[in-house]
């Protein structure tokens, strides 16, 4: 796939899906009411029921403008796996160099975790696309601001944990380029029209995200 599908999704609409625990059997219409809602970055983590199989029924079910792949990758071996099964994506909790490498080296795009200044400039030394910015929760608003100011701008920030409709204006204005939604989006259990219902509130918030005059800091 070209080398600026990954961007060129964040860009159309900066929040990735993250279905921690979503089965194989359920993931087709949940994906495809994410899509119609306008996500067009989707992870499975690894650590759900057979995530390998929901990874492959995304990527044969949903147009190729979105982008689907695993989250929580821990070893250069998962990666593999996640390539054969058509992932795209490799988000991780962490920032190891191996698992980054692997994924370039695979031909896929790579978002690490990172938690501090050190942790985010070895990780593009590895050659990550993004930084997932985790926990969000912890890092805060003023910590994204601090690394706006001294990571390139080319490169997305993405905090990931506990963003909710309401917190995209702050952190967006703080430096931020995207999100990653996790229980706020999808929980174990959810069925495709709530999923859907939650996505849209996501997407409205994303797309005010300029207008919103919330102050949250």
């Amino acid at each position: 796939m070209p080398n600026n599908v990954f961007q060129q999704a964040l860009q159309e609409c900066g929040l990735i899906a993250i279905l921690r625990g979503v089965r194989p059997d359920e993931v087709e219409p949940i994906g495809q009411e994410l899509y119609a809602a306008g996500f067009r970055v989707i992870e499975v983590p690894l650590n759900s029921p057979e995530p390998l199989r929901s990874i492959a029924t995304l990527r044969r079910s949903l147009p190729a403008d979105c982008v689907v792949g695993a989250g929580t990758v821990l070893s250069p071996e998962q990666v593999q796996d996640v390539k054969a099964a058509g992932g795209e994506v490799i988000v991780m909790p962490h920032s190891d160099p191996a698992v980054i490498r692997a994924a370039k080296q695979a031909g896929l795009f790579s978002a690490p975790g990172v938690a501090t200044p050190t942790e985010a400039f070895a990780a593009l030394a590895a050659g990550a696309d993004v930084l997932k910015m985790f926990p969000a929760e912890q890092l805060g608003l003023p910590v994204v601001k601090a690394w706006r100011a001294v990571i390139p701008n080319s490169i997305a920030l993405l905090p990931v944990g506990g963003i909710a409709p309401a917190s995209i204006a702050p952190f967006i204005r703080a430096g931020a380029s995207g999100f990653g939604l996790g229980s706020a989006l999808y929980t174990p259990g959810l069925d495709a029209t709530t999923v859907g219902k939650n996505a849209r509130a996501f997407v409205a918030a994303w797309k005010d995200r300029h207008n919103n005059s919330t102050t949250n800091q």
